[in-house]
């Protein structure tokens, strides 16, 4: 959401929930600085008329009431939009200040720092308290390292189209990508955005870390229309192979492969140093086992194989 905007909600929420009476739009339109430039009065009307539609949006009850004269008026009454009083137990503060710290090293940390002193000051247990559970001793992180996050996330939350370079695993060269973005999910430890991609007219999922240079973004609404979320976190599991069709089998050098070995669904020792493992596989497990370089060798399907091949001669020529 733009500054400006953000801004001008703010003051219309603040006029309505001030007043103890209905406020009619010229009067709020006299309240408001940035409804005093808006020009004519069509502009103002489609104006407030977002605006309104937004607020409703967030939450917050708005009443519009008809005076005597004919005129209308609208409020937000203080005890329609007041929250119920918190109330958590320490398992929960401590579930919520675990939650916290996983975006300590994010731009979340600075909000989610702040909503627990809010939570605290309202009455939450304090951290002694709260952390003192056979769970105190976890420290989750969710590694955030990518300079694309950032901008991705703000055009995630404010419904706005973005451009970036973008180069496939098996592709020596950076293409430029058109998109309605949707959500950010971490799978595996990476972080891949969820959205419509534009150029293909089709949904698409893309690795933050292949994304290169800055993240610009677009004028213009979407599109194309949003899935819900458990819709969109279907799509990412399965474009980062989570969702498996099939079993691939893998030579994986010993003591190596942690991670694939605690997906294998058999293991047997060849010796020499190596295993032979079984693997589910399904959509994205090539750019999945070229993390493993020279410890990992494909036997079969023979698909697979081709595609893990291509993405490390493309890595070679760089």
């Amino acid at each position: 959401m733009a500054i400006a905007k953000a801004e001008r909600l703010m003051n219309l929420a603040l006029c309505l929930l001030g007043t103890r009476r209905p406020l009619s739009k010229r009067e709020l339109r006299g309240s408001i600085e940035a409804y005093l430039e808006a020009g004519s009065d069509d502009s103002f009307n489609r104006m407030f008329e977002r605006d309104k539609d937004d607020l409703r949006e967030l939450g917050l009850v708005i009443e519009t009431v008809e005076s005597l004269d004919g005129d209308t008026g609208y409020l937000a009454r203080r005890d329609s939009n007041r929250l119920p009083p918190v109330q958590l137990d320490a398992e929960e503060a401590a579930a919520l200040g675990l939650a916290a710290k996983v975006w300590q090293q994010a731009r979340l940390a600075g909000a989610a720092s702040g909503a627990l002193q809010k939570l605290r000051a309202a009455g939450m247990p304090e951290a002694q308290d709260a952390y003192d559970l056979p769970h105190s001793a976890l420290e989750p992180r969710i590694p955030v390292h990518e300079a694309a996050f950032e901008p991705l996330m703000l055009a995630c939350r404010d419904r706005r189209p973005v451009a970036f370079e973008y180069r496939k695993g098996n592709a020596a060269q950076a293409e430029t990508r058109h998109v309605e973005p949707w959500t950010l999910e971490c799978w595996r430890g990476h972080w891949y955005l969820a959205g419509w991609d534009r150029d293909r007219g089709a949904e698409r999922v893309f690795r933050l870390s292949r994304i290169t240079g800055r993240v610009r973004s677009r004028a213009g609404a979407f599109t194309a229309p949003v899935p819900d979320a458990s819709t969109v976190r279907e799509t990412v599991e399965s474009w980062a192979g989570e969702t498996a069709t099939r079993s691939a089998y893998i030579r994986l050098r010993t003591g190596c492969g942690y991670p694939l070995r605690a997906r294998a669904l058999a293991v047997t020792e060849l010796g020499d140093g190596w295993d032979e493992l079984e693997i589910p596989y399904g959509h994205g497990l090539d750019a999945w086992l070229v993390e493993f370089g020279p410890d990992v060798v494909v036997l079969e399907p023979a698909d697979l194989r081709a595609d893990v091949v291509d993405r490390l001669r493309a890595v070679a020529k760089d």
